[in-house]
């Protein structure tokens, strides 16, 4: 019997799961029509008490009713940088930069910067030397992590055709200072299975790939397996004991929890967020998530990848952020019934102390200065 299966069998014999439904504040919750829609006032009481801390998130706008939507949450976000040559807006630092730096000036407190760099000049002279100085430069105006990216790994090639992998010696020096610097690297670092697999529509992420057929691995010739990249994404964490990683979207590792477990298990300096990974988290048997979610409630961090881009429509965003944060908040809080993305799940009902790890605590040890040191004004 594995770990993950002792802890299982641990927490049931406890009597801790199956969970039964506590009574709720949502009207309806436990009966036939799953609880939708933003918070309750009893809600965002409970929510903003945690001062909550999503640490993956895209936000390039300072909007005032967006900024009034985090201060209401007591929301506080981790605002990334990626360097993206498909997307127009991220085919460079500038502006996104700017933008980010202007949302968490603006943002009295709630927002942090994750800066990144630029590896699409990884065969450029002084590559190295150059990126090490511009974050640095980053970490000076505030930044507290750097973002590697998925094109390190599922779309870089160096002159032999080779695709260039996040273990690369020429990326070790950027590790070693952003270690030496005491940040933290959030790593992006491959993505679902099912990209490497024909087109499934029931999986759950079918529909962005089918709207970014750039990453859809199964239809190039020749792609880097899944495998090679997380060996390579263990290499690094191998090699760096000191640096802080933040594994994103549940290290790509969203269909295994049990590898999950594993590396969670032997790489101590690694934990993982939920963002863009919901999906997986709610397709686990529900005991099986309590026990997985309770072992590792030191590891996990709350997370989202929301964004909010130049020339999208700020009412249909705060729309969208507030249904997502009450809507997980359901999920790990309650007992109730919920609608999720069109199926019908029941929350897992975690206790206080576990959501605030979860929502608070971990957060501000896996990623320092995420929050001011003092509180602003």
């Amino acid at each position: 019997m594995d770990s993950l299966a002792l802890w299982l069998a641990l927490i049931l014999a406890a009597g801790l799961g199956p969970l039964k439904p506590r009574p709720s504040a949502a009207p309806g919750s436990q009966g036939t029509a799953p609880v939708t829609g933003p918070f309750t006032a009893g809600e965002l009481k409970a929510f903003a008490a945690l001062e909550p801390i999503d640490t993956h998130t895209h936000a390039f706008v300072s909007d005032p009713a967006f900024l009034a939507l985090l201060h209401r949450l007591h929301m506080h976000i981790l605002d990334i940088c990626v360097i993206d040559d498909h997307s127009p807006f991220e085919r460079s630092l500038e502006p996104q930069l700017d933008e980010a730096l202007a949302v968490v000036h603006a943002s009295q407190g709630h927002a942090a910067l994750c800066t990144t760099f630029d590896p699409y000049r990884f065969q450029e002279p002084g590559f190295a030397e150059a990126a090490i100085r511009q974050i640095n430069r980053d970490f000076e105006n505030g930044a507290v992590a750097v973002k590697v990216w998925k094109n390190v790994g599922m779309e870089l090639k160096n002159t032999k055709g080779a695709y260039v992998m996040p273990d690369d010696p020429l990326f070790q020096p950027i590790y070693r200072d952003i270690a030496a610097h005491h940040k933290t690297l959030i790593a992006h670092v491959a993505d679902p299975d099912t990209i490497w697999q024909p087109p499934d529509p029931r999986a759950p992420d079918y529909s962005y790939y089918m709207e970014h057929p750039e990453w859809y691995m199964f239809r190039n010739p020749h792609p880097p397996s899944k495998q090679a990249i997380l060996k390579a994404r263990d290499h690094l964490l191998e090699m760096n004991p000191d640096l802080r990683v933040v594994g994103a979207h549940l290290g790509s590792m969203e269909a295994d929890f049990s590898a999950i477990a594993r590396h969670l298990d032997r790489y101590p300096n690694f934990c993982v967020d939920l963002a863009a990974r919901m999906p997986y988290v709610i397709r686990q048997p529900r005991a099986e998530l309590v026990a997985f979610m309770t072992k590792y409630q030191d590891r996990l961090l709350y997370a989202t990848d929301l964004g909010f881009h130049p020339g999208e429509d700020a009412s249909r965003v705060i729309k969208e952020w507030e249904t997502t944060y009450a809507r997980d908040w359901r999920f790990f809080a309650t007992s109730d019934l919920l609608d999720y993305e069109g199926r019908r799940v029941q929350g897992i009902h975690l206790p206080p102390s576990i959501l605030r790890k979860l929502y608070h605590q971990n957060a501000l040890r896996s990623i320092p200065g995420i929050l001011p040191a003092t509180p602003a004004p």
